[in-house]
């Protein structure tokens, strides 16, 4: 059975760390906020100007003042701390950012990213995600593994990048994959409860290995 989006969010929230920076995505990314180990201290980053995202409020009680940078309405903290986007890009650019978890159209299987757009179709802008995957330590994309019937993890993005060689790890409602950038390729870690290799072989492209192990 595949993962759905709070699923997929809370195995994304498996790669946070004690004392992490975090900018989360549009989309499922912005879930994992909601599934921070107890006793864990990670500080959420959002390019709008805001350090210390909580999660999404309950209904009734959303501040419109305090969104992210996908317009959601989220929650402060003890620790929240208010700046400019340029100081927050600042953040992002000078290598201060240890992890971003971002969306995407396409993954290629040499870590190659495609999340910004998709041509003839109307872009509002590119948002962050260049800076981001340019800038931070590690990135880890989380989406559905295809889309109306069509692969998105690829042998090669067909798809304008967003950047080259980028993502360490991907999560989809199928199972997750690890990526060595330096040219190892793409590896199927992990599977979702009652998701098959075959599963994953009828709807991906790129090439891959399995790992010796497969977690369930």
């Amino acid at each position: 059975m595949a993962w759905t989006r709070d699923q997929m969010a809370a195995r994304a929230a498996k790669e946070l760390q004690d004392g992490f920076y975090v900018n989360l995505g549009i989309g499922i990314p912005t879930l994992v906020s909601n599934f921070i180990p107890a006793g864990m201290s990670v500080q959420l980053q959002s390019e709008n100007g805001m350090l210390g995202t909580g999660p999404f409020p309950f209904e009734g009680e959303e501040d419109p003042d305090l969104i992210n940078a996908g317009k959601q309405t989220v929650t402060e903290l003890p620790t929240t701390s208010y700046f400019s986007s340029a100081d927050s890009f600042a953040m992002i650019r000078g290598g201060h950012i240890d992890l971003a978890i971002l969306g995407a159209m396409q993954v290629a299987e040499n870590g190659d990213l495609a999340n910004w757009m998709i041509p003839g179709k109307m872009v509002k802008g590119m948002g962050g995600a260049m800076d981001l995957v340019g800038g931070v330590k590690k990135v880890v994309v989380v989406m559905e593994h295809s889309a109306k019937n069509e692969a998105k993890l690829l042998h090669k993005c067909t798809l304008p990048l967003t950047g080259a060689g980028v993502v360490d790890l991907v999560i989809t409602d199928l199972g997750v994959f690890a990526i060595d950038r330096k040219g190892g390729g793409m590896t199927l870690i992990e599977l979702a409860p009652d998701v098959t290799l075959d599963d994953i072989k009828a709807k991906t492209e790129a090439s891959y290995k399995v790992a010796n192990t497969v977690k369930h």
